[in-house]
């Protein structure tokens, strides 16, 4: 199928329910007990973040270098990215 238009017909799906419907925008904890659920489907030696540690640095610097500087949380606010470090390097 051409990408384009699985691309349009994939988007119809989301835009069939309204936002206070979807289950994830409404609820966040479910959302992310959804993520961690699909996070341990895969065992870890055949995560590829887990397998390669530059892969994981790429995909990090892209992206951070997404979100323009003026709405970058860390960014602004040091004692915010010194938490969020501490409380990372806890686990």
């Amino acid at each position: 199928m051409d990408p384009e238009l699985q691309r349009r017909i994939a988007s119809q799906g989301g835009k069939a329910v309204p936002d206070e419907k979807r289950a994830f925008s409404t609820n966040r904890e479910l959302a992310r007990a959804a993520g961690r659920k699909g996070g341990r489907a895969v065992p870890a030696e055949k995560r590829s973040f887990f397998a390669n540690r530059e892969l994981a640095q790429q995909a990090g610097r892209k992206g951070g270098e997404a979100v323009p500087d003026d709405k970058r949380s860390f960014s602004q606010d040091r004692a915010l990215a010194a938490r969020a470090g501490a409380k990372g390097g806890l686990r």
